[in-house]
């Protein structure tokens, strides 16, 4: 699967990116490996997605399962 990024460009999709992104956020690493499997897995049909919509495929999951995650992901996306 590809990603296509804001600026256009494309990239192999890398799981590591999105556990990154949520343990930052303030996730757990359990929680993070979690998501970014659930989110893999949700959007495995497609051959590119946009960095947006796996933005808010993470985005989802965390309001649901870990708001302390989600608002960490608000904040970093705001500065």
């Amino acid at each position: 699967m590809k990603v296509r990024r804001r600026n256009g460009r494309r990239e192999d999709f890398v799981r590591e990116k999105i556990v990154v992104a949520v343990f930052r956020a303030g996730g757990s690493v359990r929680r993070a490996r979690r998501v970014a499997q659930q989110v893999e897995r949700a959007l495995a049909g497609n051959s590119v997605v946009t960095s947006e919509r796996i933005r808010t495929e993470v985005l989802d999951r965390l309001k649901r399962r870990d708001p302390k995650a989600y608002r960490g992901w608000l904040a970093y996306r705001k500065r």
